[in-house]
């Protein structure tokens, strides 16, 4: 893909049976998140990790009204628009690719998935919540039919409460997602052992 600041790794897409984008979090890098990959069984995937302009997708809360994240929010749901579809260029269908991110990159994964509404192979949100003040269904009317989504968190977190968390699951399980949430009590913003265990096993245990 001809587009600066991508990070890629895995097997070379034209192998690839399957991709999964790696979103990273606020004032991270692709390099951090691609480290996660090693966790999971990804045989046959493309690993592609988009680097964040300043470190940030956008730049403020999650859950701070829209037009304060704009237009960098927008912007980065292009850019992933724009990857899905060179990714179908590249023969990977829209069910053979995978969405995971950690904290502001969750955020942006889970909520390009809910507006860009079909069947992906999967998306893992670790620490992070749809979008926006408030949370409204009828913003999202397609369909995930069966996609498999896992959200894990600890409680309390500092920047994604729990609330949001269990809201972003009910809505996308209204959208037709099988979601599997996991919450981790005192873990603070980080991932866990368990949490990689149960979204390996939930999202990619058959993948391929």
């Amino acid at each position: 893909m001809q587009e600066n600041h991508i990070l890629y790794g895995g097997i070379p897409l034209e192998s690839a049976h399957s991709a999964l984008i790696l979103l990273h979090g606020r004032g991270a890098t692709a390099e951090n998140i691609m480290r996660l990959a090693p966790g999971f069984s990804l045989e046959g995937f493309a690993l592609l990790a988009p680097q964040a302009d300043g470190n940030s997708w956008y730049p403020h809360s999650f859950m701070a009204p829209e037009d304060q994240n704009q237009p960098r929010l927008d912007a980065a749901m292009d850019r992933l628009a724009r990857m899905e579809a060179f990714l179908n260029g590249k023969g990977l269908r829209s069910t053979n690719l995978y969405l995971m991110g950690f904290s502001q990159g969750a955020c942006l994964a889970l909520e390009y998935a809910a507006r860009h509404a079909k069947r992906f192979g999967g998306v893992v949100g670790f620490t992070g919540g749809l979008i926006g003040e408030k949370l409204d269904a009828g913003r999202y009317p397609g369909s995930l039919d069966g996609t498999p989504v896992f959200l894990g968190t600890g409680d309390p977190d500092p920047h994604v409460p729990l609330e949001r968390v269990q809201e972003s699951a009910d809505v996308l399980t209204g959208m037709g997602a099988r979601v599997l949430t996991r919450v981790y009590p005192g873990l603070g913003h980080a991932i866990c052992r368990d949490e990689t265990d149960q979204a390996g096993k939930w999202v990619f245990g058959r993948a391929g």
